[in-house]
């Protein structure tokens, strides 16, 4: 399979899992917690059945880590190339009947991610991309392909997590930028807003897992903006338990 191949089936199946979620949040939402007390819902599950299974099944003997089976104590090897996916991102905001929620396919190859897809399933939005080829966004009024913009003269747009609005340390980090507003919002869709020019900045300190940033990275990167660490360096993929360090998302410098 080429990656042009796996970008077309990574778009489809974040459309198709973003369907399977919003029939789902119709029928009514049931949240557990994890192990880790974080929720997770049939939502989460059945995206992610859905996921992995077309994953295993189109590129054959390709390792897919997703969130809910190494929840589960499901890891196997890596290799050099593997699927990371988030079937869910944002289950507190999907429970909560925020719309901010999304739908994360990530593929990482010798640590970076080189292509990745993201459906908003709330407000039918889906953005794809490739790292050197381009990035692209589907909505209600079509397709088109997006590019991360310049910080503008009227200032930056910033976005931060929801659930970490009143971390001290998004306080320290706007400071002295020539900031125009600051929008606290859940789920890749800070990733999303970066990538097709809407917003110049998204700083995230506190706990992430490499599937919640593959596919938004690659987007990202792949729409000309970047994602790097606190300190600047690459945000590299394959580290012990998946865990991310601080970093910052930026547009085009």
């Amino acid at each position: 399979m080429t990656d042009d191949d796996r970008l077309a089936l990574a778009a489809r199946l974040a459309r198709e899992a973003a369907a399977v979620i919003l029939a789902a949040r119709r029928a009514g939402v049931t949240v557990s917690a994890k192990g880790d007390l974080t929720p997770v819902t049939e939502a989460d599950h059945a995206a992610e059945r859905l996921i992995v299974s077309a994953l295993r099944a189109e590129d054959p003997g390709m390792p897919v880590i997703a969130e809910e089976e190494v929840a589960a104590g499901q890891v196997g090897p890596l290799g050099d190339s593997w699927w990371l996916i988030d079937p869910l991102d944002g289950t507190r905001e999907f429970a909560q009947g925020r719309d901010e929620f999304a739908v994360c396919l990530g593929f990482v190859r010798k640590g970076r991610p080189v292509l990745g897809a993201v459906a908003l399933p709330a407000s039918g939005e889906l953005f794809w991309g490739r790292v050197g080829h381009g990035a692209w966004k589907e909505d209600a009024t079509g397709r088109r392909p997006i590019s991360a913009r310049k910080p503008p003269p009227e200032g930056l747009t910033v976005f931060a997590s929801r659930h970490h609005a009143d971390d001290p340390r998004i306080a320290r980090f706007v400071a002295g930028l020539p900031l125009a507003r600051l929008v606290n919002a859940g789920s890749a869709l800070k990733f999303c807003r970066v990538a097709e020019g809407a917003a110049d900045l998204y700083p995230r300190f506190g706990r992430t897992m490499e599937w919640d940033t593959a596919g938004p990275q690659a987007v990202v990167e792949a729409a000309g903006g970047s994602v790097t660490t606190a300190d600047g360096a690459p945000l590299a993929y394959g580290k012990p338990g998946f865990v991310n360090p601080d970093f910052v998302c930026r547009g085009r410098s």
